[in-house]
């Protein structure tokens, strides 16, 4: 990867992966989610099943060890270069963290960094001492790790809602700013260098040119998108132009792209989908009907790879895939028995790696 020069922004610094994947742990033995996939009585699908999202590996138990490594196998011969984990903290402990877990005793595990999305959407922190216990948590468990995904000697940690997370900060009578130090502080007295904190955020001037920067953010991302092509930003309070197929999908994902690259201050990984469809959970809207195929998929990837090349000062080719496995939302990129591994040969025959 190319070291590029300082502008008025700070780049990524030059880091081991280049592409990683958003790993949503929703699969495990007690999961009622493969029931949605086989629409089985009493599922958000009853009566309609998805055999072409059953996986490749079948309707496995995600705690078993030797689907971990698999999918690690899986990953990293075909160029992605990290997952970063769905994360859930409850206040007091962490859940849904079978997968990370069987990642951190995986044999193979040299082949794949990995990081946190902090998913603080759901259950969250309701206090400044559980938030505290939170990060203590990421600094025992994860953050030493030799494979933790790390810029600048600092680990990385993906924000899904900086809106919660501003909600809560006011709760507990501070700032955004001053959570994240305090969690850089703590990370320091480590050992580390900080803590690398990447915000998700829409096309929004609040967030993307004022609240994020002057919040203490590092960069910016996505989770995923769902407008098709839009000019101009979003307010919050207009309708969204909902995407209703895939090549909508694409060009609202351009639209984020650019315009966020054109007003951002800071970094930014570029989000890719592999699609959005939640028939599966139950949806029958037109906008959550955006399934895509390998074809439409590594178009996408292309158009990424312009973007990152084009603004590689900004960029520094770090993009990021919704999702490994988010089977019930229509974003995966894991092998299934319908496409095998044409999803990630796309990934492989665009970035090269």
């Amino acid at each position: 990867m190319l070291l590029f020069s300082l502008f008025l922004f700070q780049p990524f610094p030059v880091c081991s992966a280049d592409i990683g994947a958003y790993y949503f742990p929703g699969w495990h033995s007690t999961s009622s989610y493969w029931n949605d996939l086989k629409g089985l009585p009493g599922s958000r699908s009853p009566g309609r099943s998805w055999p072409e999202i059953e996986p490749l590996l079948g309707f496995y138990s995600e705690e078993q060890q030797w689907v971990t490594e698999k999918h690690i196998d899986m990953a990293a011969s075909y160029g992605i270069g990290f997952f970063a984990y769905d994360w859930y903290w409850n206040g007091k402990s962490t859940y849904l963290n079978h997968a990370i877990d069987g990642y951190l005793q995986a044999r193979n595990k040299k082949r794949l960094k990995f990081a946190l999305l902090w998913a603080n959407h759901s259950a969250t922190p309701a206090t400044l001492q559980e938030y505290s216990a939170m990060v203590d948590f990421w600094l025992k468990n994860y953050f030493h790790d030799k494979q933790y995904l790390k810029i600048d000697n600092k680990p990385v940690v993906i924000i899904f809602s900086p809106k919660q997370l501003r909600d809560n900060a006011e709760k507990f009578g501070k700032t955004t700013k001053e959570l994240l130090t305090l969690a850089r502080d703590k990370a320091r007295l480590k050992g580390l260098a900080g803590i690398y904190f990447i915000g998700a955020s829409t096309a929004s001037s609040y967030w993307v040119r004022d609240y994020l920067p002057s919040s203490g953010y590092d960069a910016i991302t996505a989770y995923n998108y769902h407008s098709r092509g839009f000019t101009g930003e979003f307010t919050g309070n207009e309708d969204i132009p909902y995407a209703n197929d895939y090549s909508e999908l694409l060009a609202g994902y351009k639209s984020h792209w650019e315009w966020i690259l054109a007003n951002s201050t800071l970094p930014y990984m570029v989000p890719i989908s592999a699609g959005w469809d939640k028939r599966p959970w139950g949806s029958n809207t037109p906008h959550d009907h955006c399934d895509s195929t390998p074809a439409s998929f590594r178009q996408m990837l292309t158009e990424a790879k312009k973007v990152m090349s084009r603004h590689a000062d900004k960029t520094n080719g770090l993009g990021i895939v919704y999702a490994w496995n988010e089977f019930g939302e229509g974003g995966y990129i894991e092998p299934t028995k319908k496409w095998k591994y044409q999803y990630l040969e796309a990934i492989k025959d665009v970035f090269g790696k």
